[in-house]
């Protein structure tokens, strides 16, 4: 019985998990911002009707979108997290392997059925279940490999005859199918790649397929090779259902307006270090360094400044107190009192699981001082996760500091903060 590898994908993810937690933006044109609403980074496909282009800075656009009647939101993460991990574990069930790709793609693998294998009556039911169980429209598109598979998600996301499905491997000869997805289009074809391409008139998936492979191999190694076999129908990239462990963590901000104090810097590592920390324990690692670093502006009339700082723990932690000790007294390195800074961030490195923890003779742990310090994490994370991120806060981060991130018409995070659930009254 012949596999079949598909990819489900959110439309519009951010924009659509606006509309699904408030009706009244539903068949209205929308966009979301970027960090301190800066530029649309989403957009409703009403918006994307009316031309609106993606990426446009939202000071340039304001008036006009106010004018037409656009809905504006400011980028709510917790809330396209939320419901992203509610996509994912409801796709679980439709498939026999699932890779989670991004925040709304995901690949899977299953069996054709018997007889003709046709997938659409089961791409369709997906649909529809996830539609009606979370509200997000999602697109959905079979193929013999992975590859294959983005280009028919892509065909099934274009062309609304298909109704959001659309199955490759039932569709006849894919050469027609190939011919009209452009060589910049094809997964895994970056910039210089699809240059090289253009060049030597390579200019669409059709013509990648069909060039002689040693050519390709020349230019791209294996992963050229194996790209185009996958365009062959012959599947080279397996399913990833565990990702692997990550070899750092980053949590980085533009600030709302510059950072000219070191009080303001040192709340600022302190609020990300302790974002860094949370994600640490749910990755279930400890950080055996961290990296400090912050930026000014290109733009301000000043000369540009870039610098960056790191400090070695004597013992890898992922308690955020450990963390907090070992990086603030880098930001008195990294201030400059004339440079007013645009970002800062931090970067756990040396990562390693939590059931690894090479002890030191000169840094004693006694076992029952780390258990206790592991349960009051494990307390302040399961108070935020369930009240909102900053319920519990370390008073290093600040109350209220100017710099945070501008998001003037957030929406609510109704499924992540109790306070933000809808209320019907009799």
């Amino acid at each position: 019985m012949a596999q079949a590898t598909v990819l489900i994908d959110g439309n519009n993810f951010y924009a659509s998990c606006e509309a699904a937690l408030d009706p009244a933006v539903i068949g209205k044109p929308l966009v979301v911002l970027s960090n301190n609403d800066g530029c649309i980074v989403s957009r409703s496909a009403e918006a994307r009707a009316m031309g609106i282009p993606m990426g446009t800075p939202w000071f340039q656009v304001r008036h006009d979108l106010e004018r037409r009647g656009v809905v504006v939101r400011s980028s709510n993460y917790g809330l396209y997290a939320d419901m992203s991990q509610r996509l994912m574990a409801s796709l679980e069930a439709w498939v026999e392997e699932l890779e989670v790709y991004s925040i709304d793609e995901a690949f899977g693998r299953l069996h054709r059925p018997p007889g003709d294998g046709d997938l659409s009556a089961w791409g369709t039911d997906l649909r529809r279940q996830v539609r009606r169980q979370l509200g997000l429209p999602v697109a959905v598109g079979i193929a013999p490999t992975k590859v294959l598979a983005k280009i028919a998600n892509r065909i099934a996301k274009r062309d609304p005859s298909h109704g959001g499905v659309f199955d490759l491997g039932q569709a006849g000869d894919p050469g027609p199918w190939l011919e009209a997805i452009a060589i910049e289009d094809v997964w895994g074809i970056g910039r210089k790649l699809s240059r090289w391409c253009r060049l030597r008139g390579i200019a669409n998936a059709r013509a990648l397929r069909d060039m002689p492979s040693g050519e390709l191999r020349h230019r791209c190694g294996v992963v050229g090779v194996r790209l185009q076999q996958e365009l062959r129908g012959h599947s080279c990239l397996p399913l990833v259902a565990v990702p692997p462990a990550k070899q750092e963590t980053c949590v980085s901000r533009s600030f709302s307006e510059p950072v000219t104090s070191l009080e303001g810097l040192r709340q600022a590592i302190a609020t990300y270090l302790s974002r860094a920390g949370e994600k640490l324990r749910r990755q279930g690692q400890r950080a055996g360094s961290v990296t400090v670093f912050v930026r000014s502006s290109p733009f301000n009339g000043t000369r540009f400044y870039a610098n960056a700082a790191t400090v070695a723990l004597p013992l890898p932690s992922n308690d955020t107190a450990v963390l907090l000790a070992a990086a603030l007294p880098l930001a008195e390195r990294l201030f400059r009192p004339h440079k007013p800074l645009q970002k800062a961030g931090v970067l756990l490195q040396d990562l390693q699981p939590v059931t690894l923890l090479q002890h030191h003779l000169l840094v004693p742990l006694p076992p029952e001082q780390q258990r206790r310090r592991e349960a009051l994490m494990a307390a302040v994370d399961g108070l935020n996760r369930r009240y909102g991120s900053g319920t519990v806060q370390w008073a290093a981060c600040g109350l209220r500091p100017r710099w945070t991130m501008r998001r003037s018409r957030l929406s609510r995070a109704a499924t992540t903060r109790l306070s933000d659930v809808p209320v019907v009254r009799a």
